[in-house]
């Protein structure tokens, strides 16, 4: 029973040391988002992720995938901001840019407990092309797609939020 416990201890340990602690998204606002009304976000391409597991000798996979422009679509018109398809220049006066990158990953656990992927966002004045507003933040998830959105959405957070 001692053998049991001891061995149930050792998995927990090792379960809990590969959850990643994410670091609190990075920001830097030299303007106050709420002087804009329309986005135009440039393109992204779409991201197909999998993951799988072996139970009683049967692969099973899931499948995901993220398109990070439509992630950040999602949740800025949902704060009311109007997206455009293309840039007016008429409408420069109230429009931000937004780019979109993938700017790290940091592994955890000692490498064995996978890895966490870090994204950056950026708000640019269409007007002036001076930089409004920056986000930093990670994610982790069971897929990179995961990650991804997990990042997109924790940053987005912190930059609607202040």
């Amino acid at each position: 029973m001692k053998t049991i416990r001891f061995i149930a201890t050792l998995i927990m340990c090792f379960l809990i040391s590969n959850c990643a602690v994410l670091r609190p998204p990075s920001i830097v606002k030299n303007e106050a988002l709420e002087n804009y009304r329309f986005i135009y976000i440039s393109p992204t391409k779409s991201l197909s992720s999998s993951s799988g597991a072996t139970i009683g000798g049967q692969y099973y996979s899931s499948g995901r995938s993220v398109n990070p422009s439509d992630v950040i679509t999602g949740i800025l018109t949902k704060e009311g901001f109007i997206a455009l398809p293309e840039l007016r220049l008429e409408l420069t006066d109230q429009t931000m840019i937004i780019n979109y990158g993938e700017s790290g990953r940091r592994f955890v656990a000692g490498g064995l407990g996978g890895y966490t992927i870090e994204v950056t966002i950026q708000f640019i004045s269409a007007k002036s092309l001076t930089l409004i507003c920056s986000c930093t933040a990670e994610g982790q998830g069971s897929t990179e797609a995961d990650d991804i959105r997990e990042a997109i959405t924790r940053c987005l957070s912190g930059v609607l939020s202040k």
